[in-house]
């Protein structure tokens, strides 16, 4: 008598992509607590160039970080479109200034591949993995260290 087991379930993960220096990252959307418009932040005094300053959240003061700059693509230019995209990681929350949000993707867990080795310790401490998506590769990035600090 032969017995069938089922395959065993692929876990799947939503994703909310967004486009940072002309490109598109993706991060968990358990991770994102809300999506603003831009306002101006107030800036502070010695903080590194991807730092903006910070935000009043519902009286918690935040950190706005300009994520194309964090990953080494130059400053985001100012546009309408820009949003904030609010995350936590921890105990951190922080905002990310990106270009602009564009959709929620559900992936099985099989799809994300690892970042290949490229030589650049920010790339792999920054991006967890990569999904190939509709002729595109999404990078996946590490919330955590982007709020950790420096990687680059």
């Amino acid at each position: 008598m032969s017995t069938q087991t089922e395959p065993a379930p692929i876990d799947s993960i939503e994703f909310v992509t967004f486009s940072a220096g002309n490109q598109i990252f993706c991060l968990e959307i358990t991770q994102i607590r809300e999506i603003r418009r831009w306002t101006p932040v107030t800036a502070l005094p010695h903080t590194p160039p991807d730092i903006l300053g910070v935000m009043n959240l519902r009286g918690a003061v935040i950190p706005i970080f300009d994520l194309s700059a964090r990953f080494g693509l130059g400053a985001t230019p100012s546009n309408e479109r820009n949003v904030v995209i609010v995350a936590a990681s921890a105990s951190d929350t922080v905002g990310m200034l990106v270009e602009s949000v564009s959709e929620i993707l559900s992936i099985e867990s099989d799809q994300i591949q690892e970042t290949p080795d490229l030589k650049s310790d920010a790339a792999r401490n920054y991006i967890t993995g990569v999904i190939a998506h509709n002729e595109t590769m999404i990078r996946v990035v590490d919330l955590g260290a982007v709020v950790g600090g420096d990687n680059a």
